[in-house]
């Protein structure tokens, strides 16, 4: 067999070799030039941004939760508090999967749908990278429960925060008011950073009148962590400054005293000192725990409050409008002394009904059937005869005395410092007209002078009213808080006069005299009282139909449902010489002024002047 012999063409080898080492030697330049522009990118043209990203990476800012101001009454007692609290808590973005987290996490420890929802509506608000509560207030045994398991949540984890409690639970509630979970309507409008970190905010109350001054500022801290999260170090802090404290006016036992006059009734109870306009006590029955709202309360029990017909949630002290009755015949009684219109011992002769001077089918009657035979300003205060302030009434006119009651507070805001107080209403012929957009009648004159009609008042303005009278005329605006407290030390706040009306003492001793007789005279309406006490009271009673008589209809309480019987009312001041408290009451459908709601005023007034007492000696 023959041997083959491939010849080589060396020219053509060596000029493929060629080409291919120039082919791999362009591809090699293009990509180091591929390479070395991507570098000179990142590391100059995207310098900053990239190490800015990086640095996030390793870098955190944390807000620092500002410390919630703490509450006292007058005399230091605790009414809101900051209790050690653990809560479970998410961070998102380190979460893989936000849902699957917690429907995993329910299984360790259990949360309600209205917690998850208010987690997930607070992630929408916040910033990715912050932890938001998800459970507040855990047991140890629910710590100690998530501690076993915790590696199975990235994201996760168990912090310490301080949660608002109410020492006295709802003795307290309608003034101190509670904190809630922040809402999205709660913050709108705010400053972005302002609750940044923070889950509760002041819902009602003095929380919320006061939400400015007790929450304080947030602060932020830059913290370095690891891939996981973890806090290595802190590299800048900026502290936050806490809420400063508040020292109420309130005197926590004398709520208490009026919680338990009260009983089971429904009603309200406003005191305060008449020379300053600080509120001792601002009661209403029936009241709540405002505990249960801080952690956040179940919509059925929620709704259960919302819904009852005692409404606890609702402070009758300061939005409860009520027709006054009888308790306004001393500010008459004085409008016809302070405008000459009758002298203190100008007699009227009361049989039991009125007959006015103009056309009036209607009859007028006292609610003394047989009347009170004649009848001077002292007798027509202390035995409370309807007829004496009809005939006033007509002669002083609404022009003259609508004015007048005005000047006491009644009809408008007293401008306390709280939130939700409603105005009363002092009707006359330009309030008709506007509201009602009818002419002014003169029989409404005289319903008007006995309190009712289209006549309203809070408690509170009967207790401011009742306080300017006892004050000598000068009206001071009413305040709940009386200092505030921070590092640099405590500030008062200074008591406001809000008018002087000029009144004449003599007028006001000769209303004062009759006042006194309510309570001390033999026939007083309230006299059941005086014979308790070893201190001279000027009071008066008073009671609020609930719904209208028919012409010659006659009012038997034992006939009447409970819902629908009058309101019982009762002002008063004491000392009656050197008053230091005054005090509006009312008790709903509690029928007579006397008989229920004089010796719940009388309870307060007594335990406040034994207090005092104990203090001076």
């Amino acid at each position: 067999m023959a041997d083959h012999h491939t010849l080589r063409d060396k020219v053509r080898e060596s000029r493929v070799a060629t080409v291919r080492i120039i082919a791999a030697g362009v591809i090699t330049a293009l990509l180091l030039l591929l390479l070395s522009g991507r570098l000179f990118y990142l590391q100059i043209l995207d310098h900053e941004r990239l190490a800015t990203e990086s640095q996030a990476n390793r870098l955190n800012l944390q807000p620092l939760p500002a410390t919630r101001g703490l509450i006292y009454d007058r005399d230091g007692r605790l009414l809101a508090e900051n209790v050690p609290t653990y809560s479970l808590e998410v961070v998102p973005e380190r979460t893989e999967n936000l849902e699957a987290t917690l429907a995993a996490l329910r299984e360790v420890i259990p949360f309600s749908d209205a917690e998850r929802k208010r987690f997930l509506e607070e992630v929408k608000r916040s910033r990715s990278f912050e932890s938001i509560p998800l459970r507040l207030r855990l047991s140890q045994e629910e710590v100690a429960r998530f501690a076993i398991d915790r590696h199975r949540f990235p994201g996760v984890d168990i912090e310490a925060r301080l949660s608002r409690h109410y020492p006295l639970g709802d003795i307290t509630s309608h003034v101190v008011g509670y904190v809630g979970r922040i809402t999205a309507a709660d913050i709108r409008g705010a400053e972005p950073d302002t609750y940044r970190g923070q889950t509760h905010i002041g819902k009602v109350g003095i929380e919320s009148a006061y939400e400015e001054v007790l929450r304080g500022t947030t602060g932020f801290e830059q913290v370095e962590t690891n891939a996981q999260g973890r806090v290595l170090s802190v590299v800048e802090r900026e502290d936050p400054v806490p809420g400063r404290d508040l020292h109420l006016t309130i005197d926590a036992e004398l709520h208490r005293a009026a919680h338990e006059a009260f009983g089971k009734e429904n009603g309200a109870l406003v005191a305060l000192e008449p020379e300053t306009g600080d509120i001792l006590a601002m009661v209403s029955s029936p009241t709540y725990d405002p505990n249960g709202f801080v952690q956040g309360m179940e919509n059925e029990a929620l709704n259960l409050l919302d819904v009852s017909e005692h409404r606890p949630l609702f402070n009758r002290a300061l939005s409860g409008r009520y027709p006054p009755g009888s308790t306004i015949k001393p500010l008459v009684g004085l409008a016809g002394l302070e405008t000459d219109t009758v002298h203190a011992d100008d007699e009227v002769d009361c049989k039991g009904h009125y007959e006015p001077e103009f056309k009036d089918e209607r009859t007028y009657r006292d609610w003394k059937r047989d009347g009170h035979g004649p009848t001077d300003l002292y007798k027509s205060i202390a035995e409370s005869c309807d007829v004496y302030y009809y005939d006033l009434s007509y002669h002083l006119g609404i022009d003259e005395l609508a004015p007048f009651l005005e000047r006491f507070g009644l009809g408008r805001p007293t401008g306390i410092d709280l939130e939700g107080e409603r105005h009363g209403v002092v009707p006359s012929r330009d309030w008709k007209r506007e509201n009602r957009n009818v002419r002014w009648f003169p029989g409404e004159t005289l319903i008007t002078g006995i309190g009712q009609g289209y006549m309203l008042a809070t408690p509170l303005q009967l207790a401011e009213a009742t306080a300017t009278l006892a004050n000598g005329g000068h009206r001071m605006q009413p305040r709940v808080v009386g200092a505030t407290e921070g590092p640099e030390g405590r500030e008062p706040v200074e008591p406001v006069e809000q008018a002087d009306l000029d009144l004449d003492p003599k007028n006001i001793r000769a209303v004062t005299e009759g006042m006194e007789g309510v309570v001390h005279d033999l026939r007083g309406t309230a006299r059941t009282v005086g014979w308790q006490i070893d201190y001279r009271m000027a009071g008066k009673t008073g009671t609020a139909q609930v719904f209208g008589l028919e012409e010659g209809e006659e009012y038997v309480e034992e006939d009447i449902v409970k819902r629908l019987r009058d309101h019982a009312l009762f002002v008063a001041f004491a000392p009656a010489d050197d008053p230091e408290i005054a005090v509006a009451v009312i008790v709903e459908n509690g029928g007579s002024g006397g008989a229920v709601a004089a010796p719940v005023a009388e309870r307060v007034i007594t335990r406040f002047l034994e207090s005092r007492a104990e203090e001076d000696s």
